[in-house]
């Protein structure tokens, strides 16, 4: 686990739509783009191992909050390609791009408003499960999903809401909305209130 005196003020970030990581969560990855496999590493050269996940914001380039992730798994292809894993380590807002010759990019961040991140895995004490599921189940068949049931009745509460978070096909914007959550609880009511406006028959607009 790490301090937030461990955390770098610079890291490399990995920009890629619809990809979300969350404190304490897994994401697997599948590496084959030669700056890419650079950024790898080259991350794999320091003690902490951290890697940025940010989502693109159209024009404006980057949203400013993204989830770091430690390298906790890595395997080499034959032709060259890497499977890694990262697990969330802690949430960061970006605060100026790092020049240099590296192929990817890097940037200063900044941790603080995040500890939550760090501490102990989160609880939400008014999580109705059935009624999450019984909701689930309804989204699942609409958009031809299958899963676990079984794990889901009996993952901690946090495992939970942000696999749901990760895995469920979102846009961007709402994976961000997500990400963005300032606790367990209020991210699964924004989880809740997106599968919602998909049985609806929303479309991609951003939640407001």
């Amino acid at each position: 686990m790490f301090n937030a005196s461990d955390l770098p003020q610079t890291i490399p970030v990995f920009p890629l739509p619809g990809a979300l990581l969350l404190p304490r969560a897994r994401m697997p990855l599948h590496i084959f783009e030669p700056r890419y496999l650079a950024m790898i590493e080259d991350a794999m050269k320091t003690p902490e191992r951290l890697i940025g996940m940010i989502q693109p914001n159209g024009s404006r380039g980057l949203h400013l909050i993204g989830c770091a992730g430690r390298l906790t798994g890595f395997s080499e292809t034959e032709d060259g390609r890497y499977m890694i894993t990262l697990t969330g380590v802690s949430r960061f807002r970006t605060l100026s791009e790092v020049d240099g010759f590296a192929p990817y990019r890097r940037f200063n961040v900044n941790w603080s408003g995040f500890e939550r991140d760090l501490g102990k895995t989160e609880s939400d004490f008014d999580l109705d499960r059935a009624a999450l599921l019984d909701l689930l189940s309804r989204y699942f068949i609409d958009q031809g999903l299958s899963t676990d049931w079984d794990a889901m009745k009996d993952a901690e509460d946090e495992l939970l809401i942000n696999s749901l978070s990760m895995l469920c096909p979102f846009p961007p914007e709402d994976k961000q909305a997500l990400l963005e959550a300032p606790t367990l609880a209020y991210r699964r009511e924004t989880l809740v209130t997106l599968i919602e406006f998909a049985l609806r028959g929303g479309n991609d607009e951003m939640l407001q």
